[in-house]
């Protein structure tokens, strides 16, 4: 006997997976996609190996998706992006519901970037690069100008290992999460080595860390720099992440949206920021006291690096992690008593609180590590979630970021010039 609809009194209509993607635009493997995130439901036909789809729910996505392609949300105010993977709530974050801080204290990065992706936690996950994409990439940043900046080599490393992957265009998951679990340890590797004779094993931070310090690490010193790595894998619609989910929007692999999440960290007010923050700590260790440094500071009408952010009222919760797991290392000691000085002095006027880059700059800098390390910490970090962002996006309509110009210009038409 078929369903009936009690209300209209006749056999349901359902729609086949065919018909369902036909009405929403989207290939059929995305409505799946839509079906595992929980934003479609589906009922197996009886006897038969597909699945069919509530007509209704099916109208009512395709309204949404047109919404959120139109560049407006339904209020008319700034565009809203839906998104399973980070909250930030009053000086708190979540990873797909889960306190960020708590998860990154007790996994690695590998792990949180598993539970990021996938929402499964693989415990021991480590994450290994092809040869061929390794000697790719270091060939490409070798021959690169010796200033050349972190952010700079990890996108030539990017592209070098998007070049050597034939398999690049195919966007489905399984094939997205291949290219994030082998991409980021190939732009790790990509790094000129701070001290030679370090075998690139073990979990990321290991490796990570020879291209950061020539400075021999114990286990507290490489706890830290993968709680980092695992704080700072995702902090919703940053500008990085925005700038990934509107080239994943476009369908560019997963390699393109990573390139244009790096090209968004060279500004000083985002992946940067921790250099600034660490030659402010350097400048306060040199003198040995905030106060002359600070004063000096304002009189050129610079802002303080590394205190305050705009979504966390009270201390953010990353460089509380980070602060806690550094006061264990006895080397770190002067530059967390530097630390605290610029917090102490800036707050006299104003009350401003110690954010993740002032934090990273008390590891870079008193790990013998360059001010820029902290960019390539974070950009790393990162990678993973931009990964994550990119793979919720090509699960959504296609362009649907293309928000709509306000013209302001000369009225036309105007004569030629």
């Amino acid at each position: 006997m078929r369903d009936q609809d009690p209300s209209a009194g006749h056999a349901e209509r359902r729609l086949t997976t065919k018909e369902a993607a036909e009405l929403l635009g989207v290939k059929p493997e995305t409505v799946y996609a839509y079906v595992s995130r929980g934003q479609l439901g589906s009922r197996r036909v009886p006897g038969g190996r597909g699945s069919t789809f509530d007509v209704k729910e099916v109208e009512a996505l395709a309204r949404r998706n047109r919404r959120e392609s139109s560049g407006s949300s339904p209020s008319g105010g700034d565009l809203s992006v839906r998104t399973r993977i980070t909250l930030i709530e009053t000086d708190r974050y979540f990873f797909r519901g889960v306190d960020a801080t708590e998860l990154a204290t007790r996994h690695s990065y590998e792990e949180v970037a598993e539970w990021l992706w996938t929402g499964l936690l693989r415990p021991g996950m480590v994450f290994t690069a092809p040869e061929a994409s390794v000697a790719l990439a270091r060939r490409a940043v070798d021959t690169l100008p010796e200033h050349t900046g972190p952010t700079d080599r990890l996108r030539v490393a990017a592209i070098a290992a998007a070049v050597a992957d034939p398999l690049r265009f195919d966007l489905s998951e399984d094939a997205v999460l291949g290219t994030a679990r082998t991409l980021i340890p190939t732009l790790v590797a990509a790094l000129p080595p701070a001290r030679r004779g370090h075998r690139d094993e073990g979990p990321l931070a290991h490796r990570l860390w020879a291209r950061l310090s020539g400075v021999d690490p114990d286990e507290a010193s490489l706890r830290v720099l993968d709680t980092a790595l695992a704080l700072l894998v995702d902090h919703d619609l940053a500008a990085s992440t925005l700038a990934v989910r509107v080239a994943a929007s476009a369908r560019a692999h997963a390699y393109a949206a990573v390139s244009a999440g790096l090209g968004v960290l060279e500004g000083p007010l985002h992946g940067a920021a921790s250099g600034l923050a660490h030659r402010l700590l350097l400048d306060v260790l040199d003198e040995g006291n905030a106060a002359p440094v600070i004063a000096e500071e304002l009189r050129a009408g610079r802002r303080i690096p590394g205190l305050g952010h705009r979504l966390y009222p009270g201390e953010d919760p990353r460089a509380r992690a980070l602060f806690g797991l550094l006061e264990e290392i006895p080397r770190a000691a002067p530059a967390l008593a530097a630390a605290r000085d610029i917090v102490a002095t800036t707050a006299r006027h104003t009350p401003l609180h110690a954010n993740v880059d002032l934090a990273l700059a008390v590891l870079t800098a008193s790990s013998g590590m360059p001010s820029t390390a902290g960019e390539t910490i974070f950009a790393v970090a990162r990678t993973a979630g931009w990964i994550a962002h990119a793979l919720e996006e090509y699960g959504e309509h296609p362009l649907r970021m293309r928000p709509s110009g306000h013209y302001v210009g000369p009225k036309p038409p105007q004569p030629l010039p």
